[in-house]
């Protein structure tokens, strides 16, 4: 095994939003809003700065607009605007036109535990400011703290949180403009990861082309399922056409982790970070006949691979093809920097 992934795990830093920051309109942006409590910050730092859920009991409350910045590469670059529970986006006097213009993903995170009635009520009017301005923006709805609930009760939460906020929008006769994506997350688990996973996928405008350029790959190397998986924050950015398993996902998710922890004690260094290694790769057999296949792309982004352990006999053909689905990607992310620069050639 050895590993160039990057040791500083995180990404750049928190700042209020005011009049002096930038904002650049070029760059995604994920609004990230709803009640107080309802786990908003705690999200935002398990799962983009590493955070452990328990540590996220002594957060202190959101008083302000947050602006995080993920930039990685052409396709893990965007922003998270942490809003406070708070913010009335129907008050005249908030500047509701600044936050919601440019916003690609509207994210509304509602408590499980909790009573949800007036959160309800909340979103209704949060995602009607929201369309008024910016008809384009994409509306995902997060029922957090899930872990508490047994597989009955939570299966009970989301259906009746579905059934009232599209009630609303139908006696509002916004059903056919303003659509709703519901998820069941909790940060103890992988489940916040894979929803953040789908949202962030809705930003990438070559998301069909790496879709396509995994299905080339499985079918050829008769895998059963591959993923493009942000280092840091364990973020699938893609993956093949095929339905995801949880199980799966966790564990090459997990897969990463292992080859972190093992890379920082054992892998070369160079003025104390690891040092890149276009080689890097981790093969680990599990006991149940199947074998994870780890490939290094680039510095911030791996391909995991699910493979029968005798569908793992040539490795050539697999490295091979490994090597073409990295120049393929090369050529992608060249192409999205030409576009963003305004030359398509």
């Amino acid at each position: 095994m050895s590993s160039s992934f990057p040791s500083d795990l995180g990404y750049g830093e928190e700042l209020p939003i005011d009049n002096s920051i930038k904002i650049d309109e070029n760059i995604p942006r994920i609004l990230l809003t709803g009640p107080k409590s309802s786990g908003k910050s705690s999200i935002q730092k398990v799962v983009f700065h590493k955070m452990a859920p328990v540590d996220t009991l002594f957060l202190e409350p959101t008083s302000d607009i947050i602006k995080n910045d993920v930039n990685h590469s052409t396709l893990v670059n965007f922003q998270i605007w942490d809003a406070p529970g708070d913010l009335d986006f129907q008050d005249p006097t908030m500047a509701a036109d600044q936050i919601f213009q440019g916003c690609g993903a509207l994210i509304y995170v509602i408590n499980a535990q909790d009573d949800y009635q007036e959160s309800l009520a909340r979103l209704h009017s949060t995602v009607t400011r929201a369309y008024e301005i910016n008809p384009s923006i994409r509306f995902e709805v997060f029922i957090h703290k899930v872990d508490g609930l047994t597989d009955d009760a939570k299966l009970d939460v989301q259906r009746n949180i579905i059934e009232l906020a599209n009630g609303e929008l139908f006696e509002a006769k916004l059903t056919l403009k303003i659509h709703l994506n519901f998820y069941l997350t909790s940060i103890y688990d992988h489940s916040i990861f894979e929803a953040f996973s789908k949202v962030i996928q809705k930003l990438i405008p070559q998301l069909p082309t790496l879709e396509s350029l995994l299905d080339i790959l499985i079918s050829n190397c008769r895998m059963e399922k591959a993923f493009l998986i942000d280092i840091v924050s364990k973020i699938y950015v893609a993956t093949d056409s095929s339905p995801v398993d949880m199980q799966t996902y966790e564990l090459c998710s997990d897969m990463i982790d292992v080859v972190i922890d093992i890379s920082s004690i054992y892998g070369a260094k160079d003025e104390g970070t690891i040092s890149h290694d276009p080689e890097t790769q981790s093969i680990i057999k599990l006991n149940n006949g199947t074998v994870l296949y780890l490939r290094e792309v680039n510095r911030h982004l791996a391909l995991v691979c699910h493979i029968r352990e005798d569908k793992f006999e040539k490795h050539g053909l697999i490295d091979y093809n490994f090597e073409c689905l990295k120049n393929a990607i090369k050529q992608v992310f060249e192409v999205g920097k030409k576009l963003k620069h305004g030359s398509p050639f």
